[in-house]
């Protein structure tokens, strides 16, 4: 038997889920992706020639700002009290593999943010370097763990 949808109703409409008899959890979530760009974006971001600013202080900052953010970009996602949001920036051979780990005490969990401060901390890489390199590629974007609620430890696969 097919699960069904929990954001929709029986008759096929969108639906905020009610998590109101759920219980308070201790929920945790981290993503993942990564932004790769040309020799040149890496080298201006590398030797602080980027004329914005430090792209990568923007888009950790971006990052956790849209951490908080998230039920104001996604439909149906709940607000969120968070209580912790990191974003780190590692570089890469071609760019910056993009990590983020968001935590609360709530009734629903935090896997949205913690991909919604990936992606938009690749996108404030790409805004500040795009000058330099438009061709770059964000990508691979994914759920790497989450913690605590109903469903327990989630853990992806390495491949």
């Amino acid at each position: 038997m097919a699960k069904r949808l929990s954001h929709v109703d029986q008759r096929g409409r969108v639906k905020m889920v009610d998590v109101g008899d759920k219980p308070v959890t201790n929920r945790e979530a981290v993503a993942c992706g990564e932004i790769t760009m040309n020799a040149a974006a890496l080298k201006a971001i590398r030797t602080g020639a980027v004329a914005k600013g430090d792209p990568l202080q923007a888009a950790r900052l971006a990052g956790i700002m849209a951490a908080k953010q998230t039920s104001a970009l996604i439909p149906l996602c709940h607000p969120l009290p968070l209580t912790h949001v990191s974003v780190e920036l590692t570089p890469t051979r071609r760019g910056y593999r993009i990590e983020s780990r968001v935590r609360t005490s709530a009734q629903t969990g935090v896997e949205m943010e913690a991909l919604a401060a990936v992606a938009v901390a690749a996108l404030t890489v790409y805004d500040m370097v795009k000058a330099v390199d438009k061709t770059m590629v964000i990508g691979n974007i994914c759920l790497l763990e989450k913690r605590g609620g109903r469903s327990g430890t989630y853990r992806r696969r390495s491949d």
